[in-house]
């Protein structure tokens, strides 16, 4: 008698590489751990293993706003991570309750029904959460120092990967399917030409946008004090500026200023408080004046929009998929970019799942539906970054007379918004992501922007008695 081979009737194992350890790396490695057996996360960096910075991710010092579309989408890949952030002393912020926003159409009121809401943390403790569900689970594992240095396989299909560790030797990673999540920096590009896959279309828009922050303890007594914004005003002709104070864990402040090019924040210390106070509105620098400074002033000049249309390559490979800001990077001051690595991992997930990774046209397919969202925030950041002087880029740079037209009814939308609490809810359904952008021309909302503001308009910002006397009266402690 032949004895059957085990071979034969063994299930075939799968191995997933990602590129990139970041946060849209783990969620990348959460959405493929259900349909393979192995997903090894390959890191440049050393990663903390507590909350801590670490050298490729300097934007970490900065604001970061998590809104609730991508809070959701990581939640639904990896349930109780918002109970983990809450329990590291993030704040749950709603919108537009939690906020006090002074927009380019004047103050925003603080309506008592919640819209969207985000979640308020730095950047440190928000990605070790993740990071530190995704790493328990025993099938996914990270290599750390070490770094991808190209693409294995053909234009037809992505079989695994070429690393070389701190140590200089370098190894080929073979892979049944490779996601990359390495960021900004991302080498795709090349990569794929090395393959034989054809360019895809790039598009960039650049304000010379720079970011100056520095974390403050806050005020006793001040938890649950609102986020507070001052937004630039585009129409102007001046740079940009703009400024918000994020409440953080541990009752400390990340407090970011911005500018673009002629109007950027320096990394003077001094220099900090007098160009908040220079605003449109000086309420942040007032804000601050009085409180502890617990960091140097730190600056960040990586702020380029930049997309590329991988989902139009024609000649896409098989088993290879693009997400994170190495699919699409946005000027962080809109903070979106973390919510679309949210919810493009959910779109791999959920696609990987109902047809496997062994499916035709897989990548291709989950490429194509991560452009939806990617679109949203593009579309949202371009139709406003495009009026700032200076603006540079292969996008459009110079308003067109559509992008003038849409920008006056935007503004028109902003102006009733600060009057009308229904308006405010589409607004916000749309900058968080949760709602498309069509939500903003439904007839409903037309006819709301014709009627316009319900009531008159905010001389002041709408913080309370309570705030106020907070910000007023407490000095350091």
């Amino acid at each position: 008698m032949t004895r059957p081979s085990i071979s034969s009737t063994a299930p075939a194992r799968h191995r997933a590489i990602v590129i990139g350890g970041s946060l849209a790396g783990t969620l990348a490695a959460a959405a493929l751990r259900e349909v393979v057996d192995e997903v090894l996360i390959i890191e440049n960096d050393e990663l903390p293993a507590v909350p801590g910075p670490r050298k490729g991710l300097p934007q970490a010092s900065h604001a970061h706003m998590f809104w609730s579309s991508g809070v959701r989408a990581a939640e639904a890949l990896l349930p109780g991570v918002t109970d983990r952030w809450t329990a590291a002393g993030a704040n749950r912020i709603p919108i537009p309750t939690g906020m006090v926003g002074f927009t380019p159409e004047g103050w925003l009121r603080r309506w008592t029904a919640e819209t969207a809401f985000l979640i308020a943390c730095s950047r440190d403790v928000l990605d070790h959460a993740v990071r530190d569900l995704v790493l328990a689970d025993t099938r996914v594992t990270v290599r750390q120092h070490t770094r991808v240095e190209g693409l294995i396989g053909t234009a037809a299909r992505v079989t695994g990967v070429r690393t070389r560790a701190a140590d200089g030797r370098e190894t080929d990673l073979e892979a049944d399917f490779v996601v990359d999540a390495s960021g900004r920096g991302s080498r795709t590009p090349r990569y794929l030409a090395e393959l034989g896959v054809r360019p895809a279309p790039e598009r960039s828009l650049d304000l010379g946008l720079t970011y100056a922050s520095r974390v403050f303890r806050a005020p006793g007594g001040t938890a649950g004090f609102p986020m507070v914004v001052v937004q630039s005003d585009p129409r102007t002709a001046r740079p940009g500026q703009s400024a918000s104070i994020l409440p953080i864990e541990h009752g400390q402040w990340i407090v970011t200023t911005a500018g673009t090019r002629g109007g950027e924040p320096t990394a003077r210390n001094e220099d900090f408080e007098p160009f908040a106070r220079g605003l449109r509105h000086p309420v942040i620098g007032e804000i601050i004046s009085d409180l502890e400074p617990l960091t140097d002033v730190t600056v960040n000049r990586s702020t380029r929009n930049t997309r590329r249309h991988f989902e139009n390559v024609g000649n896409w490979p098989e088993r290879f998929v693009v997400l994170g800001d190495a699919l699409a990077a946005f000027n962080p001051i809109y903070g979106h970019a973390m919510s679309v690595a949210a919810q493009a991992a959910l779109v791999l997930r959920d696609l990987a799942a109902a047809d496997g990774i062994d499916a035709p046209r897989l990548a291709r397919r989950v490429q194509k539906a991560m452009a939806k969202p990617v679109a949203a925030a593009w579309d949202l950041a371009l139709g406003h970054d495009v009026f700032y002087p200076g603006a540079q880029g292969s996008a459009q740079s110079t308003p067109t007379r559509k992008d003038k037209v849409l920008s006056a009814y935007t503004y028109r939308l902003l102006s009733t918004c600060c009057g009308n609490s229904t308006m405010t809810r589409d607004f916000f359904d749309v900058t968080s992501l949760q709602a498309p952008l069509t939500t903003l021309v439904r007839p409903r909302v037309l006819l709301g922007a014709l009627r316009g503001p319900l009531r008159p308009p905010l001389t002041e910002p709408p913080l309370t008695d309570r705030e106020l006397a907070l910000v007023r009266t407490t000095g350091p402690n």
